[in-house]
């Protein structure tokens, strides 16, 4: 039996999937914490890559793995390989003016058309801009950039600075996927190419794809800062030498390209054009798996590549399960209790409409707003309508991108619900009205960390693993246009 590694190096934590490669079947896991912050030293993420491998019985009977990570972000290397200043991950928002002189420079339009996304801060160029006007000596160092599962895979390959890492600093091995480039904002989906003036307005100096034609000697102009080379989705390089601080990781394994969170998470379910993932975590997030490329000039999707060959057009919400927590703490029930009130309450909460824009929004772009509740009457005032109005606010929210994708011709025949929100015995039933269209509901799992040992088995077959994926809960298309019409009539 051939065995595969998945990881997930995600903002929270670290997990590590030991995967069947021939069922998809989980053998064994582990998995170790990340430090809180919007800014962290990268080499707590090696740590707990090391930790969670541990726990997850090591990499010794692995025949190939591949690493999956938090989506955008910066790390900045050195000439020798070190880290320079520690990471920007994709939710440090100090950036925001960067990514507004950015558009201002270029437009909005033509960043769209390069590069099938708009600046906003969680983009790699932003934060590169911010670094060049607010820590000009960092940035005059800058050698290579990397994303957080570039610097990993780069790191259990056996590269990394000199003395704390078998092969030393060569830059020229930084590999990165099509999903993770397509959010840097000088990377296109649509061309499969680096915009390398995007970059050097970004930063202010040149940049080039790096060249591992050198071998294990830096190559090229040591004037151009060195971008990792992309893989497609089936390539694969190798670990080339022993990483000891890696229980098992020895030299000859196999190792994916790689992928961003949602990319990793789509490839875990299995998900094909038609397929709609939306997650309700922490944030929101809508992505569908799109054959063509989209470009959307308003910067309300973002136009990303997936992990498979096709693309990834994603929208992005603020609030999402917290809004379910907010009102469940007001009502003095748990999610379950919120659950059987909405349940009790009709379609519409007689009116009542909650516009959930606790701390600001996204998506809309609205970062000062507040919530909002409508309808309010004698009659619509009750317990019953304030907990389905918060699951059906929160719910059109997610709807309204879903929109925005469907309206660049992206088709939208079921939705794959995920996210911790998603088991509440409320949120199907009602995200079946709102969309109106099935849903379905899968087994709670680790489907980035899952989608990361999929390519790991890509790699080491000729075609993509067809793993099952178990369903929790369906439910078929309820339309019920009277809650998005209030909805929209109250905005």
């Amino acid at each position: 039996m051939a065995l595969v590694a998945g990881v997930d190096s995600s903002t929270q934590s670290c997990k590590v999937l030991i995967v069947d490669a021939a069922s998809g079947r989980v053998v064994r896991e582990g998995r170790a914490g990340h430090p809180d912050g919007t800014e962290v030293d990268p080499a707590a993420w090696w740590s707990a890559l090391q930790d969670a491998v541990a726990a997850a019985g090591g990499l010794h009977d692995v025949d190939a793995l591949s690493v999956g990570g938090q989506q955008h972000g910066m790390v900045v290397l050195d000439a020798a390989g070190h880290v320079i200043r520690d990471a920007l991950l994709w939710n440090d928002t100090r950036s925001a003016t960067a990514a507004a002189a950015l558009i201002d420079e270029v437009g909005a339009a033509e960043y769209a058309r390069r590069t099938g996304v708009v600046p906003v801060a969680s983009f790699t160029a932003t934060k590169l801009r911010w670094l060049r006007d607010h820590e000009p000596e960092n940035a005059a160092r800058v050698a290579a950039v990397a994303l957080p599962h570039d610097w990993l895979t780069w790191r259990l390959r056996g590269y990394g600075p000199e003395g704390e890492s078998p092969l030393g600093p060569q830059l020229e091995q930084l590999t990165t996927d099509r999903s993770d480039a397509s959010g840097t904002a000088y990377w296109s989906a649509g061309t499969g190419s680096y915009d390398l003036d995007l970059f050097e307005r970004a930063l202010g100096g040149p940049g080039r794809e790096a060249d591992p034609a050198g071998g294990l000697h830096n190559s090229g102009d040591p004037a151009h800062v060195v971008l990792p080379r992309v893989l497609d989705p089936h390539a694969s390089v190798a670990v080339d030498a022993d990483t000891p601080e890696l229980s098992g990781c020895r030299s000859g394994i196999v190792v994916g390209p790689g992928a961003g969170d949602n990319a990793g998470a789509a490839l875990g379910l299995g998900a094909r054009p038609g397929d709609v993932v939306v997650s309700i975590g922490t944030s929101g997030t809508v992505f569908a798996v799109s054959a063509d490329p989209v470009a959307d000039a308003q910067g309300t999707v973002a136009g990303f590549a997936d992990a498979a060959g096709a693309h990834l057009p994603l929208v992005a919400t603020l609030n999402a399960a917290r809004v379910l927590d907010a009102v469940a703490r007001l009502l003095g029930v748990d999610h379950d209790g919120l659950a059987t009130l909405a349940l009790a309450a009709q379609p519409g909460s007689h009116g009542l409409v909650l516009h959930p824009y606790f701390e600001g929004e996204r998506t809309p772009n609205l970062p000062d707003a507040t919530a909002t509740l409508c309808g309010l009457t004698l009659a619509s005032t009750t317990r019953e309508n304030l907990a389905r109005a918060a699951i059906e606010g929160m719910l059109c929210g997610l709807a309204d991108g879903l929109d925005a994708i469907t309206g660049l011709g992206v088709p939208a025949e079921r939705i794959l619900l995920i996210g911790g929100a998603a088991r509440s015995a409320a949120v199907g039933p009602v995200a079946a009205q709102v969309f109106g269209v099935p849903v379905v509901i899968p087994e709670p799992g680790e489907y980035v960390a899952l989608g990361a040992a999929a390519q790991a088995a890509w790699a080491l077959g000729d075609a993509r693993p067809e793993w099952p994926v178990a369903t929790w809960a369906e439910h078929p298309a309820d339309s019920q246009p009277v809650i998005r019409e209030q909805y929209a009539a109250q905005g």
